[in-house]
């Protein structure tokens, strides 16, 4: 047969899957199978056995399917309904995938979820089922297990595979994983009321969400009472995947002022979500989130655009040049195309690289020192200003400092809170401004909220002080006049000044 007979036979195969398609859509049937479908007249055997391949496999790693793993466990409830059987219903969601997406390519992560769907097959029982429900999620049934230690240990057993290194890309890569667990029918960890599949699944998902918020790596059963709150975090990732294209996130600028004159020199960018229901939302609560979707790549991206653009704007309506400052996330800074998000930012705002600052933490920069290098150094020499965010909260060298070429030390504000009364913050502070200095490094310290805080840091030899104490963080126009008004208060010191002076002169 030639390339083209193949070809429209194979045309002619779809036509009559798809004509049995809309037949059973058309129907009342509130599901269909792959038996449904091979039942088209005249489809013949091979093309049968491909549908039947197409729509229960997962073609990637050849596990079951979602639909299949549904159908799977349908017949486990009703086994456990008739035989008073006992099973559960696992969700794995791997931890932080797409970071390994980010640093070997889609290709090799694809390789390595082969490789994870096989661990998953041998560390399960003949009866287990185990399924992909897509992406980087999988999906296990446990039918005839005694009790809920059993599922237990099959989640144990499924960590300790997957910690087991697996070698991809030139690499050895360990993976963990956030595991939900619904045990069915059971009184302590099951649902009452809830036997359809679909339930069964979500509540697992439910659960596997609630271990990630719990710091990820670990498992748990479901809980009733974690189901509305898990409910309101998927809502609110829907609500934030639309958010920037509705114009609901909006930075704040809080400023950064010279600790001995008083001048302010800087600002720095804080996002806000200005949800349309629930009003202004606090980066602590979506950043997480955004992280956890995949979504902190084009919301950071957007800051810095952002960023630069209204920086711009303030210069032009005639405040003096400040630098403004912006948090870089680790996903953004390992996803390697930071450079090109800035040069993009400064080139499509006309803003001077020297106004612009990056805000790094330690963790980030020690995850891959070499690569850390690399992009630091590129950017600043094309004239960005770097800083280290948080600083003593990490777990950087004084040798790997020196590696990086930083400009700003930026003190943790865990360390200034207590600062006017506690000797051991005093002697951090004191500690941390003197070794910036001698890295030849500019020392800001961050939360300064009152007079006492600013006397002390002076003392130390701080900097610059960023807090309260000057500002919360204000909205651009609210930012604008609040530097308006400081260069009018100075300007009216200044001429006081001159007045008196003229008098001594005269005197």
């Amino acid at each position: 047969m030639s390339k083209e007979e193949l070809k429209h036979g194979l045309y002619d195969e779809l036509a009559k899957i798809c004509e049995r398609i809309i037949e059973l859509e058309k129907s009342d049937r509130k599901g269909f199978s792959a038996d449904d479908l091979v039942c088209a007249d005249g489809v013949n055997g091979d093309a049968k056995e491909l549908i039947r391949a197409l729509v229960t496999i997962d073609p990637l790693t050849g596990l079951a399917n979602f639909a299949t793993f549904k159908d799977r466990v349908q017949e486990a409830v009703d086994r456990c309904d008739r035989d008073e059987e006992l099973m559960a219903v696992v969700f794995l969601d791997l931890d932080h995938f797409s970071d390994i997406n980010d640093d070997l390519g889609h290709s090799e992560g694809d390789k390595l979820l082969k490789m994870i769907a096989g661990r998953l097959a041998q560390c399960t029982r003949k009866i287990d089922h185990v399924a992909r429900m897509g992406g980087d999620e999988f999906l296990l049934l446990a039918p005839g297990i005694e009790g809920a230690q059993d599922a237990g240990t099959l989640a144990h057993r499924i960590r300790r595979t997957l910690a087991k290194p697996f070698a991809v890309g030139g690499k050895e890569v360990s993976l963990t994983c956030s595991i939900g667990i619904v045990l069915y029918p059971f009184a302590d960890h099951g649902i009452d009321g809830v036997t359809d599949p679909q339930s069964l699944i979500k509540h697992a998902a439910m659960t596997a969400e609630q271990v990630k918020d719990l710091g990820r790596n670990g498992f748990q059963f479901y809980d009733s009472k974690i189901s509305e709150e898990v409910t309101n975090r998927i809502a609110l990732e829907q609500d934030l995947s639309v958010a920037l294209e509705n114009n609901e996130l909006i930075l704040y600028y809080q400023p950064k002022a010279n600790i001995s004159t008083g001048e302010v020199i800087g600002m720095e960018a804080l996002i806000r979500w200005e949800h349309p229901e629930r009003g202004l939302i606090s980066p602590m609560e979506f950043i997480p989130l955004a992280e956890s979707c995949g979504l902190i790549h084009p919301i950071g991206s957007w800051v810095i655009r952002e960023a630069c653009r209204q920086n711009k704007e303030f210069i032009a309506n005639g405040l003096p040049h400040l630098r403004v400052s912006v948090n870089v996330s680790a996903a953004q800074f390992r996803k390697q195309n930071l450079i090109e998000v800035v040069k993009a930012a400064l080139g499509s705002s006309q803003l001077d690289p020297s106004d612009l600052e990056l805000e790094l933490t330690e963790s980030m920069l020690m995850h891959d020192p070499e690569l850390a290098v690399i992009v630091l150094t590129k950017l600043h020499k094309f004239g960005v200003s770097l800083s280290l965010d948080d600083f003593g909260t990490g777990y950087s060298s004084l040798s790997a400092l020196r590696r990086f070429p930083l400009d700003i030390l930026k003190i943790d504000q865990s360390f200034i809170k207590d600062l006017s009364d506690n000797h051991d913050d005093i002697a951090i502070a004191r500690a941390i401004i003197r070794l910036g200095h001698s890295l030849g490094m500019t020392v800001i310290a961050e939360g300064v909220e009152s007079e006492e805080h600013m006397e002390c840091l002076a003392r130390e030899g701080c900097d610059e002080i960023q807090g309260y104490l000057l500002s919360r963080p204000v909205p651009p126009a609210e930012f604008e006049q609040l530097i308006r008004d400081r260069l009018d208060a100075e300007a009216l010191t200044d001429l006081e000044i001159d007045e008196i002076s003229d008098l001594t002169s005269a005197g």
